[in-house]
């Protein structure tokens, strides 16, 4: 008489390191170790830097300062072409970096500070940092536009891109994938600003 064999249910195969886990778990090592390494830095001082950074007082102040230039007040009655350009580009980098936020939807640190202001829901995403292509984007299009010194302006893009994992706000490849798209912006808006100089009539380039 035959016997009925059992088998036993077997245990899934235990998943292989893909590359990008693998890049991505050795980006939150270095980004914790280089949070602990730099609590020393007063909080104040990066806390300092990520005002300087924010989106908030970046695209409303050169909004209302491109106004004033228009305005009937100004002699030459012409738009700031510098300041329009900067305007352009700050609006493409809002919507950029919203759009990849919510598409990747990395989460932020696990040991991020609860003291950081949410502007939008995109905010609650880590990767890219907006301050670092906010900052880099600002810094490269000045630059460009012949701003001086050109060594003050990237220190302070650096400095504000480092505060943001040196905060616990943001892991490294976060604020390199951040500066990359800034630079990457700041290009876009100096062919966007001379098509617009050679489109309308307002700007005086």
């Amino acid at each position: 008489m035959a016997t009925a064999t059992t088998t036993s249910p077997r245990a899934p195969a235990p998943s292989k390191p893909t590359l990008l886990g693998g890049v991505r778990d050795l980006d939150a090592a270095v980004s914790l170790r280089l949070h602990a390494l730099f609590l020393p830095v007063p909080r104040l001082l990066l806390m300092a830097l990520e005002v300087a950074g924010d989106g908030r007082i970046w695209l409303p102040v050169p909004i209302s300062l491109l106004l004033l230039s228009a305005s009937p007040a100004n002699a030459s009655g012409a738009a700031s072409p510098l300041l329009a350009g900067l305007v352009a580009g700050l609006v493409l980098d809002l919507i950029l970096v919203g759009l990849v936020k919510v598409a990747v939807r990395r989460p932020r640190p696990a040991y991020n500070a609860k003291d950081m202001y949410v502007a939008v829901a995109a905010d609650h995403w880590s990767f890219p940092s907006g301050h670092s292509s906010r900052a880099f984007l600002v810094a490269s299009f000045l630059a460009a536009g012949g701003f001086r010194p050109r060594e003050a302006l990237f220190l302070w893009a650096t400095a504000t891109s480092a505060s943001r994992v040196l905060l616990g706000r943001h892991y490294v490849l976060d604020v390199v994938a951040g500066a990359c798209l800034g630079v990457f912006e700041a290009w876009l808006s100096n062919l966007l600003l001379g098509f617009m100089c050679a489109q309308s009539p307002f700007l005086v380039c």
